[in-house]
């Protein structure tokens, strides 16, 4: 992190994520764990859609910011939606993101049923500048226990997170989420004793995140 870098910790911004990271310092931040809208027009069985799902004009300036906040050596995990990757794939390049990294998160139901069966969601892994190994690499095929999306139209599970969390972090690091929905991934550095910060454009379900993160540490619940 570059020295004397700040970024606000153990807080949760409810307004536009590209706006709160101009306000971070560059290098600021040891890794970002962000699941972002995947550009498809989202509606869940319930009807419930995802802010700025129907369109790309945030992805490059956010992930602009997201390179700029992040400190040399910093890992990014980025949910993304598969039939629109060249989009991502531009947008991370661009960023000056290295990709070094694909992960598999297998579910044990479909999410949906079309030509395929979808019964996995996929992230990458990536880099800013020349990272060190981690110690203990995670498998690249993680479980994906099911949410029940009670929180969130595309809730994650914190099971799922805590392990790039702990290979990639240390305690009292930085992590942040600009895309925090209902607060999965502070949830899960919280519990690893790592600092957090995540940014929700819905107020509602920025309410939600804040109404999580405050309560104390229990078992993990959807």
């Amino acid at each position: 992190m570059t020295r004397n870098a700040k970024a606000p910790r153990n807080v949760i911004f409810n307004a536009d994520c590209i706006d709160v990271m101009r306000s971070f310092d560059r290098g600021s931040v040891d890794m970002i764990v962000t699941d972002p809208p995947y550009i498809t027009r989202y509606r869940s069985r319930d009807g419930r859609t995802v802010a700025n799902d129907d369109n790309a004009r945030w992805l490059r300036p956010a992930f602009n910011q997201m390179h700029r906040v992040l400190k040399d050596g910093g890992f990014c995990v980025s949910f993304y939606g598969w039939n629109k990757i060249d989009l991502f794939f531009e947008a991370w390049k661009e960023a000056g993101f290295r990709i070094v990294g694909h992960i598999v998160f297998h579910k044990g139901y479909a999410s949906s049923e079309r030509f395929l069966r979808y019964e996995h969601e996929q992230a990458y892994l990536l880099a800013k500048g020349e990272p060190v190994l981690p110690a203990h690499p995670v498998p690249d095929v993680l479980d994906f226990p099911y949410t029940g999306n009670r929180l969130h139209p595309t809730q994650k599970p914190v099971e799922a997170l805590m392990p790039l969390i702990e290979a990639f972090t240390r305690p009292n690091d930085l992590v942040l989420d600009p895309f925090c929905g209902s607060g999965s991934t502070l949830d899960a550095a919280q519990r690893l004793g790592r600092d957090w910060a995540g940014i929700e454009l819905d107020n509602g379900h920025y309410r939600t995140a804040r109404r999580r993160l405050a309560r104390p540490i229990g078992p993990i619940a959807a």
